[in-house]
């Protein structure tokens, strides 16, 4: 199950470095929860925060739906969030 966590924050890396302007700034870190849920955490600079919510939060929304989507083929549930 750790490879199918990495594909899954792999995945959300992909995604984010695609999106913002300064990839070199963002970090994408998947973290195994107790229950056994995987939690993903994004960070990115200050000016590239609008471009991964998007308008109305479309952006992070999709993120959210692709990650959890790869995760249901797999058998887990992942929880991503972007950092204040």
């Amino acid at each position: 199950m750790v490879d199918s966590f990495e594909d899954v924050t792999q995945l959300v890396r992909t995604l984010v470095e695609q999106i913002v302007e300064n990839p070199e700034a963002a970090t994408v870190t998947g973290t195994d929860q107790e229950n056994g849920e995987l939690f993903i955490e994004i960070e990115v600079d200050e000016g590239d925060i609008g471009k991964i919510i998007g308008r109305q939060g479309r952006i992070i929304k999709a993120i959210r739906t692709l990650a959890r989507a790869a995760a249901s083929q797999d058998g887990f549930r992942v929880e991503v969030e972007l950092a204040e």
